[in-house]
């Protein structure tokens, strides 16, 4: 750890740990409950640096893996689900329409997609995967997660062999 971020991490708990009632800014002990305007600034300050360092000692300091469980990690945070169906894995929907889509740069061959009006409500493309299809308007389908790397917008694919979308023709 280097000189500076030393100093501030010193000061800092110097901060938090050496808060007397001497301090020009500590109105707690001459106004009893009501805090003022410096108080309650102060307190805040205090709160959100001990947050901030609690996160650092965890990582600059050598914490042992007892003080590490009961303390927890604040500095993870979870990540949000792309799921667009809301966590369900399955969806039922009427298309609207057949449309053709154009990926990325490096790929050429156009896919056959469609737009999906979703038993939760949203519009949505989907991508028919497999070779032909026979969809029209007002078919059902149903549709899975599933993103589409090479064309933009596209989050979900159709699953083959459920209403009224078939199973891919043997040649």
């Amino acid at each position: 750890m280097n000189v500076l971020t030393r100093t501030v991490v010193n000061i800092a708990r110097s901060f938090i740990t050496n808060y007397t009632p001497a301090n020009k800014f500590h109105v707690i002990g001459n106004y009893g409950l009501n805090y003022g305007i410096q108080g309650s600034l102060v307190g805040k300050m205090r709160e959100s640096l001990t947050n901030t360092f609690q996160a650092f000692e965890q990582i600059r300091y050598r914490t042992t893996l007892m003080q590490m469980h009961k303390r927890g990690a604040p500095y993870k945070k979870a990540r949000k689900s792309k799921n667009p169906f809301n966590g369900q894995p399955f969806a039922k929907g009427v298309i609207l329409k057949t449309v053709v889509k154009k990926p990325k740069k490096p790929n050429s061959a156009n896919r056959k997609c469609v737009i999906v009006k979703l038993s939760t409500g949203k519009e949505m493309t989907a991508y028919v995967p497999g070779i032909g299809h026979n969809l029209q308007e007002h078919n059902m389908v149903l549709c899975r997660v599933g993103r589409l790397q090479d064309t933009p917008g596209v989050k979900i694919k159709c699953v083959r062999g459920k209403y009224d979308l078939p199973h891919v023709k043997k040649n």
